[in-house]
């Protein structure tokens, strides 16, 4: 299990991330959102004990995170961080970047362990390409199999889909997230892809200005946001008083909806006109003026500028 307990961090007198506290079962895959600057990336950091903390205490099962105060080379050997900048080798193969760290003492089983890696990124055919010469995406495959080579008993990502193509992202993270429940590794993942959270994690973190907002299994925080900020992590929502919807009667409250949660029927209270159809697909998202403010619902057909419609809960 790991343990944060009531953690204040900051790199200068200002505090990035304030009083965060939760513990996570091992194998559990983490997901971390939160708006640019919030502190994700410093959690982690942390959590590999990359920096020194303020307040607080971080625990693996019954081992202690310390930081640089406490260790000559900074970082836990049972973690492994992939920051956003990779850190490979430029001048040596893609094999010898992820064979970097294995013992030279069993050849075979370093061959063994590095085409399996390397077939899990889809990066085989590389393996004698030194690393300078790979895209931006491929050196983020590659980095993602030195980072496994030796299994850590935690692993941190860092952005790691960010410069891989979408038709490759989709099936390395079913590759990767399958592999490290496998393995029952514990994984936390810091994001701006809501794909991740919602399809591979089995918990979602959200951070706000450094405090932690939110933590539960990840459909729920979807499908029961605390707030308009955690929903907007998840794409666009929608804000409505309740009367806006239904007749009510009593004491009014406000309403969060997505896209897919408004629908257009014969008549209803609601009342929008249409601005803008924009493809998505299997569908379209239509933005619409309602109570000269924008909103924003899904539909079947694209509808015609400044038309009128009716709206309701779907």
């Amino acid at each position: 299990m790991l343990q944060v307990q009531n953690i204040s961090f900051g790199y200068t007198e200002k505090p990035v991330l304030q009083n965060i506290n939760f513990t996570v079962e091992k194998g559990q895959n983490i997901a971390i959102i939160g708006e640019s600057g919030c502190g994700k990336s410093t959690l982690l950091k942390l959590i590999y004990g990359l920096h020194d903390l303020n307040e607080g205490n971080i625990f693996w099962n019954e081992t202690k995170v310390l930081g640089p105060k406490y260790n000559l080379i900074p970082g836990m050997p049972f973690v492994k961080y992939l920051a956003q900048d990779f850190d490979l080798m430029p001048h040596i193969t893609v094999a010898e970047n992820v064979g970097k760290f294995l013992s030279n003492g069993f050849n075979c089983m370093k061959k063994l362990r590095v085409q399996e890696l390397l077939e899990m990124v889809e990066m085989t055919e590389f393996a004698n390409v030194h690393a300078k010469f790979l895209s931006g995406g491929q050196q983020q495959r590659v980095a993602l199999a030195r980072v496994l080579a030796l299994e850590p008993e935690v692993l941190l990502l860092d952005e790691p889909f960010s410069h891989i193509d979408n038709f490759r992202k989709n099936a390395l993270r079913r590759n990767l997230f399958a592999y490290l429940k496998k393995k029952e590794i514990t994984c936390f993942v810091a994001t701006h892809d809501s794909t991740d959270a919602l399809s591979f994690s089995d918990e979602t973190i959200v951070l706000y200005k450094g405090m932690l907002v939110d933590k539960g299994d990840s459909a729920s925080i979807y499908n029961q946001p605390v707030n308009k900020y955690v929903a907007s992590l998840f794409g666009e929502v929608n804000e409505f008083m309740l009367s806006n919807l239904v007749p009510i009667e009593g004491e009014d409250e406000v309403v969060l909806l997505y896209p897919h949660q408004l629908k257009v029927v014969d008549n209803s209270l609601m009342k929008a006109v249409v601005k803008q159809s924009y493809f998505k697909g299997g569908h379209y998202l239509i933005k619409a003026a309602f109570e000269r403010r924008a909103i924003f619902f899904e539909h079947d057909t694209p509808l015609e500028l400044n038309e009128e419609v009716s709206l309701m809960m779907s």
